[in-house]
């Protein structure tokens, strides 16, 4: 759905004809200003993962000890330097890749490293090898997705997948991006005791300044919407921000946590603290992937074996979130197309198959779709001019670090969460006095957000879908290419149990 920012009618300026076609603008109802604006929120919405991806990346030692720079984790200074590496790395590749989403594929979805991709990599797969060894698992999985891409194979699932089902991502999704945004924010946490899995704020209370300037931020968006007044989401962010760079000038509140990532401070800023730091100079030169290391010293049959399982997680992962999250951005958008489909969803698909490529390179793990983009859909986004932006705001963002730090996720989580809260007109489309749809839809909308992960509810929804037309006897009603992706996301959901007869 569109919000009052972001209608589809007609705009009122004409732009440059040769703009205009190549993106598009026009036809979709958008304007450059309305581009702008999205592009913003989106870089404003996913920036964390500039700070968040070389807590995971640059932080973790490989199987001999060394980070991802090749220093040794006890070295003086090393996890510092190494941080600060990935950090411009992370911008750098975000940056190129999402303008070329905008350029090629011309629609409004940013790339970055992917959460939940960099943790695999970084907990479970650099323990077992070397880093270098790692990222070239990282560019395997990104060339087999991209041949996946090249032959159509990955398109046609997408066109195999009934609408009531689309419908399920869209909201499963919208719910998952709402608990993002009260997790970013702090508002929900992780229970202390473990009592139960999660609690409200600190000890079931809401405490703290940085609390506060989530929940004005969310009114004042909740105003302007209301209003109908454009830019809203991007007016809170930058209201948020400067009220939340006040309050740390008065207050002193400081971070959640220190430089090592252990919680100090329950009621500080989660992820970044309001306050303008020192410039420096970008460092580069991360090492490149070793693309074969991993099987020549893999040790049998068995660890061989091991690996590709590695890499089929990998690629599930990547290819069904993206197939989500491009389904859900464009839904947000009324950009569907009469087969259900984004417009150039191949382009797109191919676009985002080479992130994963050029995030294995990279050394900061596989780029993908976010669906932060959504948050600039609903600010008014519809072309690939709002990606160009977002890229270009992360190209910046290498140099002008602090400026970009000075955002707490306090006040960008306020987006996410209401883009929740808009995308979830799209739960109507399911018919819910049909279980043959209705049960496959509601597994999609409550695991994506109690397991975290888009392609676990995914997964469950195109499993239930397929055993329930099996069990009704209606197996000729399913396309065949869905038996082959519940048989994938079986194979996916036993790989544990698979690793441990290997081993």
């Amino acid at each position: 759905m569109a919000n009052a920012g972001s209608t589809t009618a007609p705009p009122s300026s004409t732009p440059n004809r040769g703009l205009d076609s190549w993106f598009e603008l026009s036809k979709r109802g958008s304007t450059v200003g309305r581009e702008i604006r999205g592009g913003l929120v989106t870089f404003f919405t996913m920036a964390y993962i500039i700070v968040l991806n070389p807590l995971i990346i640059g932080t973790v030692p490989d199987k001999n000890g060394n980070l991802i720079t090749g220093q040794p984790i006890a070295a003086d200074g090393a996890v510092g330097t190494s941080i600060a590496m990935v950090a411009v790395a992370t911008a750098l590749i975000a940056g190129l890749m999402t303008i070329l989403m905008g350029v090629y594929g011309r629609f409004p979805i940013a790339i970055a490293t992917g959460l939940g991709l960099n943790a695999l990599v970084a907990y479970t797969i650099a323990p077992q090898m070397t880093w270098p060894q790692a990222m070239g698992l990282v560019v395997w999985e990104g060339i087999l997705i991209t041949i996946l891409v090249l032959t159509g194979f990955r398109r046609a699932i997408l066109n195999a997948v009934p609408r009531p089902l689309r419908a399920g991502i869209s909201v499963g999704i919208g719910l998952f991006i709402a608990f993002i945004g009260l997790y970013d924010a702090g508002v929900v946490r992780q229970q202390a005791s473990g009592a139960v899995p999660v609690e409200l704020g600190v000890n079931g209370a809401l405490q703290g300044w940085p609390i506060g300037i989530f929940l004005i931020t969310l009114l004042i968006l909740i105003v302007l919407y209301v209003r109908r007044v454009k830019g809203a989401m991007l007016i809170a962010i930058l209201a948020g921000t400067v009220l939340a760079v006040i309050v740390e000038v008065l207050t002193k509140t400081g971070g959640m946590f220190d430089a090592a990532g252990k919680l100090v401070n329950p009621t500080g800023w989660k992820l970044n603290v309001p306050m303008l730091t020192d410039f420096h100079t970008p460092s580069f030169g991360l090492p490149l992937p070793d693309m074969f290391g991993a099987f020549t010293g893999a040790a049998g049959p068995g660890a061989v074996l091991g690996l590709l399982l590695l890499v089929f997680s990998l690629l599930l992962s990547d290819f069904f979130d993206t197939m989500g999250t491009m389904v859900a951005v464009a839904a947000e958008g009324d950009l569907l197309q009469e087969d259900g489909n984004p417009p150039r969803s191949q382009e797109i698909l191919l676009v985002d198959s080479l992130a994963a490529i050029a995030g294995g390179v990279g050394s900061v793990s596989s780029n993908t779709s976010y669906i932060e983009s959504a948050a600039g859909v609903g600010e008014g986004a519809r072309t690939g001019i709002a990606s160009i932006v977002t890229g270009l705001a992360f190209l910046f963002a290498i140099v002008l670090s602090p400026l970009v730090n000075m955002v707490p996720s306090e006040a960008a989580a306020p987006a996410l969460f209401f883009v929740g809260f808009l995308m979830m007109s799209q739960v109507t489309e399911i018919d819910w006095t049909d279980p043959e749809v209705a049960i496959p839809g509601f597994l999609m909308i409550v695991l994506m957000p109690f397991t975290y992960s888009i392609t676990t509810g995914m997964g469950a929804g195109f499993i239930a879908y397929v055993v329930i037309k099996l069990i009704l006897g209606k197996a000729k009603d399913v396309h065949p290419l869905l038996y082959g992706v519940a048989a994938a996301f079986l194979l996916y959901f036993a790989q544990g149990m698979i690793a441990g007869l290997v081993h």
